[in-house]
């Protein structure tokens, strides 16, 4: 399909012309002109009435599929800008739907999707039987009043039974994250803007295959994999991307998916170092923003800049120096930034840092355990570092062992006869 992409920028929308663009070849369009305007939103049209003119010759000429704005279009503006054009006018978000649409797999992610779809569809039918009461147009898609009324009955209906599904898929996820953490797993979740790497991460960490491409949102679906540090059962979930001012509907319909974000011990937020500065202070602003409105901005968070292979090292640590002066600004609680090439497995200071950062946790406390068992020290000793970290062994006709375990983990170690009681470090 070919489409004319419009974009207009002013001082409360900074919108990347190469992202928007990004955008349209993902879903699929031939990008066959792109027009841009500097001006505060026209209430009728979003551009002003100029730069429509503009529009219209463009498309009297070229002919395209469809012109899709940059910018968010109220249902009012969206009408308007057809009935001008005469050809299907969309915006951002309905184009990100779409994108979402065909990198849809699982049932869940589909659902998500089309809750997505039918929440950002319904003022545009309320619109419709708005127009149809001034006398100005047939019902939403060519139906009559009475139909229209019967849609936007049939999407409500819909939308309360995706809810009541996807609510059950969470609960069930919910139940496995509850005893992933009683069997002492630490729970990771990649996060962060749209290709920054986090599937090429996780495939790297946990010697996957999950697709990864260069291209926006190629993950939909949650996927969840285990990997190994330093002996500890650690799990890793990727998620789906952010992106600029992601919308409230866009949220609450992956809130499935978003909330093992916010169900994690650490946020492990991906960034792209071989982007400009300009870009990688956009997109983790954008980041930050999605972390704060699903309430997971203080939980202990590394910050991955990722993809050093295709810059240099010089520039990596400017951008390193630049990020940690914005996050102390920002009073945001990053434990570290380290660099990294998930492409290429260069891994070791992120491994370092996860390690450090995992003894932290709340969940983590010292103990001393003793074992009057001999025979059973070396289980309780693998035990322990599969949980936590032997801090050290004194060996006698008791073995004592002090050392970092997760407090829930108590009872299973109980299990093998040993006593524990929590000691005070320095």
């Amino acid at each position: 399909m070919r489409a004319i992409g419009v974009i207009r920028k002013s001082r409360r929308e900074k919108i990347s012309r190469e992202e928007f663009e990004e955008l349209l070849r993902s879903a699929g369009y031939e990008v066959v002109a792109i027009i841009q305007q500097n001006r505060e939103e026209h209430p009728r049209y979003n551009i002003g009435r100029g730069k429509l003119e503009e529009l219209k010759e463009l498309v009297r000429q070229l002919n395209p599929d469809r012109v899709v704005f940059a910018n968010r279009l109220t249902p009012s503006q969206a009408y308007n800008l057809w009935k001008e054009l005469r050809v299907d006018v969309i915006d951002k978000w309905q184009l990100v739907l779409e994108i979402f649409e065909k990198r849809a797999h699982s049932r869940e992610a589909k659902l998500q999707v089309e809750l997505a779809s039918l929440q950002y569809e319904v003022p545009l039918v309320k619109e419709a039987i708005r127009r149809i009461r001034l006398g100005d147009r047939a019902g939403f898609k060519g139906m009559g009043e009475y139909q229209t009324r019967q849609y936007l009955k049939h999407i409500r209906y819909r939308m309360g039974k995706i809810r009541e599904e996807l609510e059950k898929v969470r609960a069930d996820r919910e139940v496995k994250r509850k005893r992933r953490e009683e069997v002492g797993f630490i729970l990771v979740a990649l996060a962060g803007y749209t290709n920054a790497g986090k599937s090429t991460l996780l495939n790297a960490l946990a010697g996957e295959k999950v697709e990864a491409r260069d291209q926006m949102f190629t993950t939909l679906d949650t996927t969840t994999r285990r990997f190994k540090l330093g002996g500890k059962r650690v799990l890793v979930t990727d998620t789906v991307g952010f992106i600029d001012n992601l919308p409230p509907f866009i949220v609450e319909a992956f809130h499935s998916t978003l909330e093992e974000i916010v169900k994690a011990d650490i946020i492990l937020l991906v960034l792209d170092v071989s982007e400009p500065w300009i870009e990688i202070k956009r997109k983790f602003l954008a980041s930050v923003e999605v972390l704060r409105e699903l309430k997971a901005i203080d939980k202990p968070m590394i910050i991955a800049l990722n993809k050093t292979d295709l810059t240099s090292e010089e520039d990596v640590n400017d951008k390193r120096e630049e990020l940690r002066k914005l996050v102390e600004e920002r009073g945001l609680k990053v434990s570290e930034i380290v660099s990294i090439s998930a492409k290429l497995s260069h891994l070791e200071a992120l491994y370092r840092a996860l390690e450090e950062t995992l003894l932290t946790l709340p969940k983590y406390g010292a103990f001393e355990i003793t074992v009057s068992e001999p025979e059973k020290v070396p289980q309780v000793i693998a035990l322990v570092n599969s949980i936590g970290e032997v801090l050290d062994v004194e060996y006698g006709e008791s073995t004592r062992i002090e050392a970092y375990i997760q407090s829930g983990m108590i009872k299973e170690l109980t299990k093998l006869g040993v006593s524990i009681k929590r000691v005070l470090r320095d």
